[in-house]
């Protein structure tokens, strides 16, 4: 045989081996490996914007500022309060805290990447909804363990409360806590893409989210509360995290004072549970459907009407 015929027999096999044909044309990329997973492409995703935020003071701030407040308000009020007091603030400030990064926070990163085109960029990307969404999620799980940690710390230097006294209540602290920052930041993306683009449309969501937390017992005993806002509340997640949390913070004297007179961890579970599944099926939906919506041509209306209330 040739050396010609070997040559093209080698450069045939290197062509095949990269993946074209001598005619150019490309085959079928092989299927295992080639796609990219994810739910690991949003977690470098939000990886990288936390090291972002590291980089910036003006942004290390505002995240912080909000559990460094709640502790000074705590302080200044719980001068003359009773130790039980103290603790039922704490396990209201954690609540609060899931609740308020997941469903406000969330719409607010919606607002800031539709408006500056980040979403019509995924449009038409195969996960790349699932990817942005999981990168949210992890993004804001690191930011509310950093507040939970500052909180507890705090809690316990400035108001003297108690932490979890044993591996078991810590145990509960941590599931509950995970369990529903997955069951409200999905959530939380999904109303953000249901919202308006108009940020006015944020300041009126965030009525009813005050008003749900002052339903739930965030800060307060659910059983004083009337039925029917009890019935209500036991509907949202709101109610159940903050049930949770008192579960690992509080005696076991205190589930006397909640409404069924325990602590309901399975209840706790399921609920914040289903909020989950619920929130990880429909956000990536909604998401899908709010970018392919968004145009170039809308992008640049919003743009200049930016521009426009600027000037004015």
């Amino acid at each position: 045989m040739s050396a010609d015929g070997r040559g093209g027999r080698r450069g045939r096999r290197r062509d095949d081996e990269g993946g074209r044909t001598r005619s150019g044309d490309r085959r079928p990329a092989p299927r295992g490996g080639s796609r990219v997973n994810p739910y690991r492409l949003g977690l470098s995703r939000g990886a990288i914007e936390l090291r972002q935020v590291l980089r910036s003071h003006k942004d290390i701030y505002a995240y912080l500022s909000t559990p460094l407040l709640f502790l000074a308000v705590s302080f200044w009020l719980s001068r003359d309060g009773d130790d039980a007091m103290r603790q039922l603030s704490l396990a209201g400030g954690i609540g609060s805290t899931i609740f308020m990064s997941g469903l406000l926070t969330v719409p607010q990163f919606l607002f800031g990447d539709r408006e500056d085109g980040t979403l019509l960029r995924l449009r038409g990307v195969p996960g790349a909804m699932t990817a942005y969404l999981t990168g949210k999620v992890f993004f804001v799980l690191v930011n509310i363990a950093v507040s939970i940690a500052l909180l507890l710390l705090g809690g316990r230097v400035l108001l003297g409360a108690a932490l979890p006294d044993t591996p078991q209540r810590w145990l509960t602290l941590v599931w509950v806590v995970a369990l529903g920052i997955v069951a409200v930041v999905p959530v939380g993306a999904a109303v953000g893409a249901l919202l308006p683009v108009a940020r006015e449309a944020l300041g009126l969501y965030m009525l009813p989210m005050m008003g749900l937390m002052i339903a739930s017992g965030t800060f307060s005993q659910l059983r004083n509360l009337p039925e029917w806002m009890q019935n209500l509340a036991s509907f949202f997640p709101l109610r159940w995290i903050a049930q949770g949390v008192r579960s690992a913070l509080l005696p076991d004297s205190a589930r006397v004072m909640e409404v069924s007179g325990a602590w309901q961890h399975a209840t706790v579970a399921g609920v914040l549970g289903l909020w989950a599944i619920a929130g990880l099926v429909l956000a990536p939906r909604l998401l899908q459907r709010m970018a392919r919506r968004e145009s170039g041509s809308r992008l640049s209306e919003r743009e200049q009407r930016r521009m426009a209330k600027t000037a004015y």
